[in-house]
């Protein structure tokens, strides 16, 4: 029987980058999707958004919700979100949370229309063009 590897990356080495009021420590990211763990400051808003695939999340600390669905999610509180929900990530409190994503989401603006699609690829993007932005070396430990 072969023997499959498991990849593992620790935290100490891949380092937290921020835009605005979201912090981003990205684990993995693969063609299926991304693990990512995230800070968000209090009132901060994710615009509506639309999952092709599910979401796995935990917190770790803080209190957020989803606007539409009245139900807030604090510490130790782990979520599960099925293929195609939408919703609107709102911050009650600072937050530290981790989503594992299968898939993409794809973002709308105000008026309903698409604003923009997330996925793997645009995440590790933006995540090392904050890393770039602020002068950290590009992770290796990025599970790919």
């Amino acid at each position: 029987m072969e023997e499959l590897q498991v990849g593992h990356v620790h935290e100490a080495d891949v380092p937290w980058v921020y835009a605005g009021d979201v912090g981003i420590q990205l684990l993995r990211a693969t063609p299926t999707g991304f693990a990512v763990r995230n800070r968000f400051k209090a009132g901060y808003r994710l615009p509506t958004h639309k999952h092709t695939g599910s979401v796995n999340g935990f917190t770790f600390s803080g209190r957020w919700c989803y606007a539409e669905q009245g139900v807030e999610y604090v510490a130790g509180t782990f979520i599960h979100e099925p293929a195609g929900s939408a919703h609107t990530l709102t911050v009650l409190e600072d937050t530290d949370v981790l989503f594992m994503v299968e898939g993409a989401y794809v973002e709308y603006a105000e008026d309903g229309t698409v604003a923009g699609v997330v996925d793997s690829e645009t995440l590790i993007g933006a995540y090392y063009a904050l890393c770039d932005a602020f002068g950290i070396p590009r992770p290796e430990a990025v599970l790919r």
